[in-house]
C-alpha cells in the first residue's frame, strides 16, 4: 500500500500548490501544466535574493531565462509578483503572500518527487576504454545534480547496445548510421599505434598513418574504431587479422599477429606488458559521440548529454559543440553536417 499512499501524498501536495497559486490569480488561471516547478523555483530564488542576477547564479542559469520564467508565472497567475525598477526589485503584496505559501509547500513537493526517483540509474554503454577525466567528471556532476546513479556497461556491439535497449545512452567512437537515434558530437580524439614489443616498430617514438598500412592490421570489426577504407585506395593494409572485441584485439597484437590502432588515451595506461603504444602523427581523428533513442529515451539522457558536452569542452579547452552538431537519424543517413564534419572510421 506504500506506493498508493505516496502517490496520494504527491497528488495532494500538487493540488495544494495549485490552490495556493489560484488564490493570488486575478483572472482565469491557465492550466496547471502551464506552470512547472522550474517557474516556482525561479520565483522563490528571486523573492529570497531580490536580485535577478544573484538568483540566476544560485540556480545556475542565465538572467534572460530566469526573467522568462518569472514572466511566465506572472502571466499564468495574471498578477504582478514583483515591483521592479532599474535599481531595485521588491515583492508585490501578492508576491509576498505567494512566497510565504511556497516556502512551505515547494520543499515538500520536491522531497516527494525525490522519494519517487530514489534508485534511478542511467546505463551508459561503451565499447572500448572510456576517455580519461571528462567522462568521470560528467558522471559525478550528473549524479550530484539528479540524485540518480550511472551504471557503466561495456558491450561488444557496434552501437554498444543502445539500439537494443540494453543501455540508455552510449558513448561511441564512430559516426553511427542508426534510425530513430539522437546523435550528438562531443569532439575528437587522436589515435595511437599498438605494436608488439618484439617488433622493430616498438623502438620508434612516432609512427605515420601510411607506414602502418605496410604491416598486418589487427582490426576489431564489431566495435572497433578503424576500417581499411580509412586509408586512400591503393595504400590500404593488404593483410587483416579480424577479431570481435577489445580483449581479443589486445592479445592478438601482443602475440605479434599484427599492429593495431587505438585512441591515444592508451599512451597514459599500462594495458599489456607485451604491447607498446606509440603516437601517430598524421592519423585521422576519432569522432566521439553520444547516442540515445529519439522516442522512449531515458528521461535523464538529455541532462547527461549536456553535462558531458560541458565536461568535454572544459577538459579540452574548447567551445561546446555547435547546435548543428546534433543529428537525428530519422532516415538512417547522416545529415549533411555530419557527413562534412565527421569521418566514419
Amino acid at each position: 500500500m506504500a506506493p498508493v499512499a505516496s502517490a496520494v501524498s504527491l497528488g495532494s501536495l500538487a493540488r495544494h500548490i495549485h490552490r495556493s497559486c489560484h488564490r493570488y490569480a486575478k483572472g482565469p488561471l491557465l492550466a496547471w501544466t502551464d506552470v512547472g516547478i522550474r517557474h516556482l523555483r525561479a520565483f522563490l530564488a528571486v523573492s529570497e535574493s531580490l536580485s535577478f542576477t544573484r538568483a540566476a547564479v544560485a540556480l545556475e542559469t542565465n538572467q534572460p531565462s530566469l526573467t522568462r520564467s518569472i514572466h511566465r508565472l506572472e502571466e499564468a497567475l495574471n498578477v504582478k509578483l514583483f515591483d521592479r525598477t532599474t535599481r531595485s526589485v521588491h515583492l508585490s503584496r501578492d508576491g509576498g503572500e505567494l512566497r510565504d505559501k511556497l516556502q512551505v509547500l515547494l520543499p515538500r513537493l520536491e522531497e516527494a518527487l525525490r522519494s519517487h526517483s530514489d534508485g534511478a540509474v542511467l546505463r551508459l554503454g561503451f565499447t572500448w576504454l572510456l576517455p580519461d577525466g571528462w567522462v568521470q567528471d560528467a558522471v559525478s556532476r550528473f549524479e550530484e545534480r539528479t540524485g540518480a546513479g550511472v551504471s557503466l556497461v561495456r558491450r561488444d556491439e557496434k552501437l554498444a547496445g543502445v539500439d537494443q535497449g540494453a543501455v540508455d545512452i552510449a558513448l561511441l567512437r564512430i559516426n553511427p548510421i542508426a534510425r530513430g537515434m539522437r546523435s550528438v558530437d562531443l569532439g575528437d580524439e587522436r589515435r595511437a599505434a599498438a605494436v608488439p614489443c618484439g617488433s622493430p616498430l616498438a623502438r620508434r617514438n612516432r609512427l605515420t598513418w601510411a607506414e602502418l598500412a605496410q604491416h598486418p592490421l589487427v582490426m576489431n570489426s564489431v566495435s572497433g574504431i578503424t576500417q581499411v577504407t580509412d586509408w586512400p585506395e591503393g595504400h590500404r593494409p593488404s593483410s587483416i587479422v579480424d577479431c570481435g572485441n577489445f580483449d581479443e584485439w589486445l592479445e592478438l597484437v601482443a602475440a605479434g599477429k599484427g599492429v593495431g590502432i587505438a585512441p591515444d588515451l592508451v599512451l597514459r595506461r599500462r594495458l599489456h606488458p607485451a604491447v607498446r603504444f606509440i603516437p601517430l602523427v598524421d592519423a585521422p581523428a576519432i569522432p566521439l559521440r553520444l547516442l540515445h533513442p529519439l522516442q522512449g529515451a531515458h528521461p535523464l539522457a538529455r541532462i547527461f548529454t549536456e553535462l558531458a558536452k560541458d565536461a568535454f569542452a572544459e577538459h579540452h579547452g574548447t567551445e561546446r559543440a555547435r547546435p548543428g552538431s546534433e543529428h537525428r537519424g530519422r532516415t538512417g543517413r547522416p545529415t549533411a553536417v555530419a557527413a562534412a564534419r565527421v569521418r566514419t572510421p
